[in-house]
């Protein structure tokens, strides 16, 4: 399956915290969309791998995604290296997505960066013909996304563009709350964590409020580029 858009996450729920939105408005566009995990959280603070599976696989029927795969890298220690960057190569020509969305360029958590890096070097890599890979037995073609764009986590990072997710905004909390076993709950025994707060929780939609704000829109999603952006004229910009 050819893929519009694959969006990369160092854990399940980076993807649905960061630009779910913006996934289910270009799948209500007639989009294909697709995530990729490269770990499966399995030293978050809250809940276990397997618990995350099932959360994973509830988020991507609430976006409606085409595909939700997951590398099984190891979390907290995967690197970018030659072994890491070929399995996401691997991804990357298997679904052959012109858009590629990976974690944020510098955030809280170390494999946020990291994840962001590898994706991002692989989505070059992936492109050199001579670099060769194979999925179940069949040699796989060189293909080289158009364009990488980084979405914002943690840190309030200065976005290059912003997507309008008026609209959106529901089945973006929709697909957070599939992980129940992450966030605020008044009646979870489990210990504390940076993302179990109630504020946390709140501060998903009055992050994405005021982006719109600053636009001018009910709400949206930051994005930063790896090069500049390209329009046929000006009137493309608003």
């Amino acid at each position: 399956m050819k893929l519009d858009i694959l969006a990369f996450g160092a854990h399940p729920d980076d993807v649905e915290l960061s630009c779910s939105g913006t996934i289910a408005k270009e799948i209500s566009l007639g989009r294909k969309v697709g995530i990729v995990d490269l770990t499966r959280g399995e030293l978050g603070t809250r809940g276990s791998a397997e618990i995350r599976d099932i959360e994973a696989a509830n988020a991507a029927i609430i976006l409606g995604v085409h595909v939700r795969e997951n590398l099984n890298m190891r979390d907290g220690f995967f690197i970018n290296d030659e072994k890491h960057q070929l399995e996401v190569i691997k991804m990357i020509r298997k679904y052959k997505p012109e858009i590629v969305l990976c974690n944020a360029i510098d955030d809280r958590h170390i494999d946020h960066s990291k994840g962001s890096r590898l994706v991002s070097d692989a989505c070059f890599l992936s492109g050199l013909r001579r670099i060769e890979t194979q999925l179940d037995g069949v040699n796989q073609e060189a293909w080289r996304p158009k364009v990488v764009y980084h979405y914002i986590q943690w840190k309030v990072l200065e976005p290059d563009f912003v997507v309008d997710i008026t609209g959106f905004m529901d089945i973006k909390e929709q697909s957070i709350l599939a992980y129940s076993s992450q966030f605020y709950d008044p009646n979870s025994k489990e210990p504390e964590s940076p993302i179990s707060s109630k504020n946390f929780l709140d501060s998903v939609r009055y992050r994405a409020q005021d982006l719109g704000r600053i636009v001018g829109v009910e709400s949206a999603e930051g994005y930063t580029v790896e090069r500049y952006l390209t329009v046929n004229s000006l009137s493309d910009l608003r």
